[in-house]
């Protein structure tokens, strides 16, 4: 029995209004709340929102906690099913505009509203299901989407096992702990779809409740025992003979061993590799000196002279938890990022909202949903080119400028301090271009402080004892930091992966990395690529639907292969080629693709290796199922009589 707050109608003030509306139709069948007038008008910068008049929100929230109470005094749902026209208003509503029907089955899948997804597993026939038992899977990584594949495999009844460098799951939230880590995603979209968390402590959590998350889904899904921590895949080679992958693997007593599997998995992410910058004299500082992603916790900077090089998205966030524990702090910066207002970026989620999320039937759903659907395609009319545009380089169409002239007015309204800063803060390159970053004022507040000082000269060396600018001038410090980045674009650079024929994966993309989907490489057979090239998103939702759409589809793989009694799989070197041009067409109409700007979504040719061009659901529908005709399919040699 739940024990229902008297002051039920205060707890709803912190709710999010247009999903409890939309859930409380479930409870009551009642949809005269859903009036098209009372829709909300989302502000796209701080997501506030206006529609339901002031006079009448107190009456809707009086009418939800009577629903609620009815419900969990034991009335039944009056609309339990999925009744697609009032689904429809109900879509409608909380997104604040029709949502185009192309989209419809697309977003009722993401709201899994029934239970059940296009995500989950489907091996129901006993004899797919004894197919599916004699293949065996290697899984690269225990990050994010390496857990995903584990609980998809298990759901599937096919043997795999995961193999971690790592001492613990959790990937990139293992692996960054540097002051301030966080994730830039709101949580209750940056979880499984499947394993929503409603006591996330923040809209935004920190590193630690995000490794506590992704522990607890171990757990839950009982994958530490397919698990190998602490060892590294040194080699995976195709054995064109037998049809396997032999994989080498380094264990912590620095052993190895050969394993063999039917299909390997890549989950290894594309920012797990810190990448050093490509200055004289990195190395020679006498001091401590480390990145960001392996961040020395037992450097005191209490007191310390410290110089931060670069300014990007951990830098963003470990600057200001630093700046007024040090006595100096100066940030090397060579090109500014963009930091979207977000206000409640650091906020704490309220209980009443906690309480809602997790007693309120659909609620969670529907507050997802609007989340999903405000990121979906919310902000890429504001990054798309426009080739007509003679606005100059510092936007690409005039919906991008606009955009731009609204960050940089908040930006003026926090210069308050030292305003002579702003021409260096404001980047001279369109949103979206680059990499945005999220804030709430700390950023700017930490660059205003008496100790911080930014400098924009080029470094033009480091030295035992700080760093030389192109000006001459030697900076002394006590702690180096570099903020510097990953190998992103170097995609599986410490992986040697060996084809048919033992062709070499990094000699064939010859450091332009590009697979059909993101996924698969021609002449690589049964290798399944998770967040691979032009998987990357900008503005446009979480990462984890791309992992949760990537992974469906190499189950779907394993699938055909287990139905059709194939063994390999690969994709056709035509489609593989066709999709590519189309991407790389696609990317040239964005921010990122603009020629005047250059960033980790480009490699060394300049092309855009890391983005996908279209919307969240062309993802979506080109992975549903993987198509047996984009492949070339291997058969098992017919028995000799």
């Amino acid at each position: 029995m739940v024990d229902v707050p008297a002051n039920l109608e205060e707890v709803l003030k912190d709710a999010h209004l247009p999903a409890l509306l939309t859930a409380m139709v479930h409870m009551t069948g009642d949809t005269s709340w859903l009036r098209p007038e009372w829709a909300p008008v989302y502000n796209p910068l701080d997501r506030t929102d206006i529609g339901i008049p002031p006079e009448v929100q107190d009456q809707a929230r009086k009418a939800a906690a009577e629903a609620i109470r009815a419900h969990l005094g034991g009335k039944p749902l009056q609309m339990p099913g999925t009744d697609t026209p009032t689904l429809r208003r109900q879509m409608d509503f909380v997104s604040g505009a029709p949502i185009p029907e192309e989209y419809v089955d697309f977003l009722l899948d993401e709201l899994t509203l029934s239970g059940k997804s296009t995500k989950d597993p489907q091996f129901d026939q006993p004899q797919l299901q004894a197919a599916a038992r004699k293949l065996k899977v290697l899984v690269i990584g225990a990050g994010m989407t390496g857990l995903l594949a584990g609980i998809r495999l298990s759901q599937a009844g096919v043997p795999f096992e995961i193999v971690d460098k790592n001492a613990d799951v959790g990937g990139t939230w293992f692996e960054n702990t540097y002051p301030g880590c966080r994730v830039d995603n709101s949580n209750h979209m940056y979880s499984y779809s499947f394993e929503p968390n409603h006591a996330w402590p923040q809209h935004f959590s920190p590193q630690p409740v995000l490794l506590q998350y992704f522990q607890g889904i171990a757990k839950k899904y009982d994958l530490r025992r397919h698990i190998r921590f602490e060892t590294l895949v040194e080699v995976v080679a195709w054995d064109d003979a037998r049809s396997v992958w032999r994989a080498t693997l380094k264990g912590p007593d620095g052993k190895t061993e050969v394993i063999e599997a039917n299909a390997v998995i890549t989950a290894v992410g594309q920012l797990n590799r810190p990448r050093m910058p490509d200055i004289e004299g990195v190395g020679t500082f006498e001091g401590p000196a480390f990145h960001s992603a392996e961040w020395r916790h037992d450097v005191d900077l209490k007191g310390k002279r410290v110089g931060v090089i670069g300014t990007g998205a951990s830098a963003y966030q470990f600057v200001p938890e630093i700046a007024a524990d040090v006595a100096q702090l100066t940030v090397f910066q060579r090109s500014p990022p963009w930091g979207l207002p977000v206000p409640h970026y650091h906020d704490n989620v309220p209980d009443n909202m906690k309480w809602v999320l997790e007693h309120v039937p659909y609620f969670d759903k529907w507050y997802r949903f609007y989340l999903f659907w405000s990121t979906t395609e919310g902000f890429l009319p504001m990054v798309k080119s426009d080739p007509t545009w003679n606005g100059g380089p510092g936007a690409v169409s005039p919906e991008n400028a606009m955009f731009r002239e609204q960050v940089i007015e908040s930006y003026r309204a926090q210069m308050t301090v030292r305003p002579e800063l702003l021409d260096k803060v404001i980047p001279n390159y369109p949103i979206g271009g680059k990499r945005a970053v999220l804030d709430n004022g700390v950023w700017l507040a930490a660059l205003q402080r008496d100790n911080v000082e930014l400098v924009t000269e080029k470094i033009a060396k480091i030295t035992p004892k700080g760093i030389v600018t192109a000006d001459g001038v030697e900076h002394e410090y006590d702690v180096l930091i570099y903020s510097t980045g990953f190998q992103a674009s170097n995609f599986l650079a410490y992986l040697k992966v060996k084809g048919r024929g033992g062709r070499d994966l990094h000699e064939t993309w010859g450091g332009d990395a590009k697979a059909y989907l993101g996924m698969t490489v021609p002449g690589f057979p049964n290798f399944f690529i998770t967040y691979g090239p032009n998987t990357n998103i900008v503005v446009n939702g979480s990462i984890i639907f791309f992992s949760e759409c990537s992974i469906r589809y190499i189950v779907g793989s394993l699938k055909l292969l287990a139905e059709t009694g194939v063994r390999a799989m690969e994709p056709k070197q035509a489609v593989h080629d066709d999709f590519n041009r189309r991407v790389d067409e696609a990317n040239a109409g964005w921010a990122w693709g603009s020629p005047h700007v250059s960033s980790w979504y480009k490699n060394s040719f300049g092309r855009v290796s890391q983005n996908w061009p279209f919307g969240l659901i062309d993802y979506w529908r080109a992975t549903l199922a993987p198509n047996p005709d984009d492949f070339v399919l291997e058969k098992a040699p017919e028995p000799v009589a």
